[in-house]
């Protein structure tokens, strides 16, 4: 059996930080792989792990028992991002970043890139860019004992922003390289599996709220999906396409079968999310070679959900692991120039070296007569002003070569005995004591209220209409006139609008202070 599985982690080091650890350096790497041991799976993709080459460390990326490959986000640090961790015991034949083939390296890469005449090099190159895309290709057995080529396509599909129409161009090219490159391998004689987030819910019952979206299936990723897959089901419909859902094979008529929840209204509570991550498979692939497909919602540590898929298939390990992997890499293989390196040890010549040590015989006459010139000029204390031999009690008798003092008129021990005071004396000054410290707290007390005054700290939060509960205030993010404003809102997290423990539609814009 090969078990596969998806993770949109929403950044590599986040499911980290909750690992505590002695060794800070092997906390990565024991955390990373506490997380693979859970997942169970002989092939494990990651997307938008967030790291860049210049930030990925060693423990995070070489893992005891897997060989790991990454595609690096480019343009900024900190985004986007896949990876894919293999068992030693399905490693790939070969690995290749991106869908173009721009970055590939002529030395273990897929290949089979389709025609790609409808991009320019610009756009091919912009799309790759961003770290998105990464195959590896793999040898399995059927139970027949057949040997096939595999190719598993590790996704990261770019998300339209409704502010940005830009964004939505770019995410529907990336859709189309994706399906020729997809379609590219096919022909090419080998099983396709498309795996990871593809930021589109495809049907209404993949998301929560269908109903009250606006042309709902005239969107351009649900319109591009349904050219790519076949009907749901496993059985041949009116459109076949190339490619199957492999979940809604195996669960044609699940609800709330989500994978992705919004962490700021705490939807995963109420189960309110919606559904883009996937593993689609070729039709005879899935038909033939998928026991099973399953989501894990149990799995904490990110907005989304893992997913994944049984195949009836055994892996057939490639001897060597191809150049794209992590273990190749000169800051992690040991072939990196380090500062060492430049610096040479420097061996003296033996004959040089005696020559050092032993001075010549000018040297040492020069240097006795410079020792015998210190000596005569230095002063030498005279006899008399001599301090050898005192001994301690020398220091407290007057000196008889220093100037007399006449002696001094100390006051007698009679005179420096204070008198007694009487008792009303000790009385008034206690009154007096208490009547300043009452002053002093009296004081303040009418400080600390003038600042109370002034202070006064935030005002209680005001109670929504439908639970009378506490709101949360949230700020207004989105560019407009009302961007940066304060308001009100339910606390309770987001649901449907027939549960009662759900959210209600309360609403109230904070006064400015």
């Amino acid at each position: 059996m090969l078990r596969l599985v998806s993770w949109n982690i929403n950044g590599i080091r986040s499911p980290l930080q909750g690992v505590r650890c002695e060794e800070p350096s092997s906390c990565s790497a024991m955390a990373m792989g506490r997380i693979l041991d859970k997942l169970d799976a002989d092939i494990v993709c990651l997307q938008e792990t967030k790291v860049t080459r210049d930030v990925l460390t060693e423990p995070l990326a070489i893992i005891e028992g897997y060989n790991s490959y990454f595609s690096f986000s480019r343009n900024r640090s900190g985004y986007s991002g896949v990876a894919t961790f293999c068992k030693d015991s399905a490693t790939p034949v070969a690995a290749e970043e991106g869908l173009s083939g721009l970055l590939s390296t002529q030395n273990g890469d897929v290949g089979c890139y389709g025609n790609m005449d409808d991009f320019t090099q610009e756009e091919l190159r912009a799309l790759d860019s961003e770290g998105r895309a990464l195959l590896t290709q793999h040898k399995i057995c059927t139970w027949e004992g057949k040997e096939k080529t595999l190719t598993l396509i590790n996704v990261y599909c770019p998300h339209a922003d409704p502010g940005k129409p830009e964004r939505l161009t770019f995410k529907m090219r990336f859709y189309r390289l994706l399906q020729i490159r997809a379609e590219a391998l096919l022909a090419a004689g080998s099983h396709v599996i498309i795996l990871g987030d593809l930021n589109t819910a495809h049907r209404p019952i993949d998301h929560w709220d269908a109903v009250n979206m606006e042309c709902f299936e005239e969107d351009p990723g649900r319109k591009w999906m349904d050219g790519l897959l076949s009907n749901l089901g496993c059985e041949s419909g009116s459109h076949m396409g190339p490619f199957i859902d492999s979940y809604r094979c195996f669960q044609p008529k699940q609800k709330g079968a989500f994978t992705c929840w919004s962490t700021v209204s705490g939807a995963r509570h109420l189960n309110y999310g919606s559904r883009l991550d996937y593993v689609l498979g070729d039709r005879t692939l899935v038909i033939d070679t998928f026991q099973s497909s399953f989501l894990l919602p149990e799995v904490m540590g990110s907005d989304h959900c893992p997913v994944g898929a049984v195949l009836s298939v055994s892996s057939v390990p490639a001897k060597q692991c191809p150049p794209l992997c992590t273990c190749f890499l000169p800051e992690f293989a040991g072939t990196q120039l380090k500062i060492l390196r430049f610096l040479v040890h420097f061996k003296q010549d033996p004959v040089f070296k005696q020559s050092a040590l032993q001075p010549s015989n000018q040297t040492q006459v020069h240097m006795r007569q410079n020792k015998a010139r210190v000596r005569s000029t230095r002063s030498r204390p005279s006899k008399t002003g001599s301090s050898r031999g005192k001994n301690l009690m020398s220091y407290f008798q007057p000196s008889s070569s220093g100037p007399q003092t006449s002696n001094l008129d100390l006051p007698s021990l009679g005179t420096l005995i204070t008198p007694k005071t009487s008792e009303e004396d000790v009385m008034a000054n206690v009154v007096e004591g208490q009547t300043k410290a009452s002053e002093a707290k009296d004081e303040k007390e009418i400080r600390t209220s003038f600042w109370k005054s002034l202070l006064g700290g935030p005002s209680p939060m005001p109670l929504c209409g439908g639970h009378r509960e506490p709101c949360v205030m949230r700020t207004v993010k989105k560019p407009g006139p009302n961007l940066g404003r304060h308001f009100y809102m339910c606390a309770r997290p987001q649901g449907p609008p027939t549960d009662p423990s759900s959210r209600c539609n309360f609403f109230l814009w904070s006064r400015p202070s």
